[in-house]
């Protein structure tokens, strides 16, 4: 399969008409991570690459330095020594004639992954409530030290790609507006502590679920997730055939001048099969795999959540999958997935286990960022982004800050009490807005009822009237839990249960 889409195909993607000249004038071509307003990642070696005719040299120039390569089997990759943050700048690659992008920046790269609540443009929307104040937002978009990046969502591929048909935007009102909504606040909030350029990579897709973004190989070498391989290969069979079919059917229809709404139907369900089996990750994730990166963002979950349990297998081999494929440990961002009447607490446990299991990741709560229809999609992407940012800003770029709420620790059970212990409790923990609330505690018996939980120093005191001799506590563990309990930075708490299985 070919590195770079074919030029024409290029031209159809809108990239600028200026680029399309300069490239068309060669038979060298350039990935399309490498256009107009692309940043490169700084501190690392920064690979380069593309097609051209077999046996001839590349040679690319970027900011004073020049590195050439020898085509192969129509491929040519070269590496530029570790950059330093600047721009713009400009970078040719030169063989059978010269291609030139501009405007490239240097900085720091983050990919911003996952289902519809990272998916969620800035708006307006068609389909879902909007963005809070997203008018506003829009109108003051501007930031000409971020650049955006958005993948097409495709119906997924069976084998992994080479390349992606897009190209880099400036992040203004008309760029950000079909941008994840949550990926550009996180940027926004960033780029101005950070100070340097920031590149935001938006590779998402709705409704879709975490094994669809995880390499095909890895699920089958493992025995908890084999079987998620087993079932997509099933539901393959006879894939091509049915296609075809369907195909036949459709174009009999345009023939005859009707519309096969049935075959229509059938024909867009079956081509939505290859996201599953990995065929997200071969489309989507694979593609960007030599473009280095600072780390990850991302907000998935709702689509795993009838199966909590295998998620804590199975989100952290993603983890661990995208961290082997970019060679390198990857800060991993994620959001815990918000209060929703149809979700129930169990995935957000998996969420909770995976961060507290897996090293350099970080789980964003958000349980205070929800409206009174309680919408699967929240409006209130601007909490989303600050969270993800606050947690960078600590966790990647080292400021000494409290970027967490309260983390259950332990437990001890000590007569008719028991006393839960805390991480980031910051300068003190906090009930906020009133005594806490959303504890339960459960006895001998198991059978949990509302419990008062009381603040001692940094640990919580918790008790319930009847109950003498309690052996477990749960806190928010309702679909829609309603709870007050913060530390000093004004940050919630996750929900949690100490009876973990």
């Amino acid at each position: 399969m070919s590195f770079i889409a074919p030029m024409k195909k290029i031209l159809l993607l809108g990239l600028p008409a200026v680029l399309a000249a300069r490239v068309a004038v060669a038979d060298i071509r350039l990935a399309n991570l490498f256009t107009d307003h692309a940043v490169l990642q700084r501190n690392t070696v920064v690979p380069v690459w593309g097609t051209a005719t077999d046996g001839k040299t590349i040679t690319v120039s970027f900011n004073g330095q020049k590195v050439s390569a020898v085509a192969k089997d129509g491929r040519w990759m070269v590496r530029l020594q570790p950059l330093k943050a600047g721009g713009p700048y400009t970078l040719t690659a030169s063989g059978d004639g010269m291609v030139t992008v501009t405007d490239i920046l240097v900085g720091d790269v983050w990919l911003c992954s996952g289902q519809s609540n990272m998916d969620k443009e800035v708006g307006p929307h068609k389909n879902q409530p909007d963005v809070d104040n997203y008018q506003q937002e829009l109108a003051k978009a501007n930031h000409p030290q971020i650049r955006l990046f958005k993948v097409p969502a495709k119906e997924g591929a069976v084998t992994p790609q080479e390349e992606v048909n897009t190209a880099w935007s400036l992040c203004d009102s008309a760029h950000v507006r079909a941008f994840s909504a949550a990926g550009y606040f996180f940027g926004r909030d960033l780029q101005p502590e950070i100070k340097v350029p920031l590149g935001l990579i938006h590779s998402c897709w709705g409704g879709t679920a975490a094994e669809y973004w995880l390499d095909k190989s890895v699920m089958a070498a493992d025995p908890e997730l084999r079987s998620l391989v087993t079932s997509y290969e099933e539901s393959m069979q006879g894939y091509e055939e049915k296609s075809a079919r369907l195909q036949e059917a459709l174009k009999a229809a345009a023939a005859a001048g009707t519309t096969d709404t049935a075959s229509v139907k059938a024909y867009n369900q079956l081509k939505l099969l290859k996201r599953n089996g990995g065929g997200l990750y071969n489309a989507m994730i694979y593609p960007l795999r030599n473009f280095p990166i600072t780390g990850v963002i991302w907000y998935q979950g709702e689509s795993n959540s009838d199966r909590a349990k295998q998620y804590e297998t199975l989100f952290p081999a993603l983890i661990k999958n995208w961290r082997d494929t970019w060679h390198q440990d990857l800060p991993f961002l994620f959001v815990q997935i918000a209060p929703n009447k149809s979700k129930g607490p169990d995935l957000r446990e998996a969420q909770f286990l995976t961060w507290k299991r897996v090293p350099n990741t970080f789980m964003a709560v958000i349980t205070d960022g929800i409206d009174s229809t309680f919408n699967l999609h929240p409006g209130n992407k601007q909490l989303v982004g600050a969270r993800l940012a606050l947690a960078a800003r600590a966790m990647v770029y080292r400021e000494k800050l409290e970027y967490s709420g309260p983390v259950y620790e332990s437990a001890i059970f000590k007569g008719s009490q028991a006393i839960l212990s805390f991480s980031h409790t910051g300068k003190g923990l906090v009930a906020k807005n009133g005594p806490l609330t959303g504890f339960t505690i459960a006895g001998e018996d198991k059978v949990f009822v509302p419990a008062k939980a009381t603040i001692s120093g940094n640990k919580l005191v918790v008790t319930a009237e009847g109950v003498k001799r309690p052996v477990a506590v749960r806190f928010g563990w309702t679909d829609i839990p309603h709870d007050n309990f913060y530390n000093s930075a004004d940050l919630p708490a996750s929900p949690f249960r100490t009876d973990v299985d």
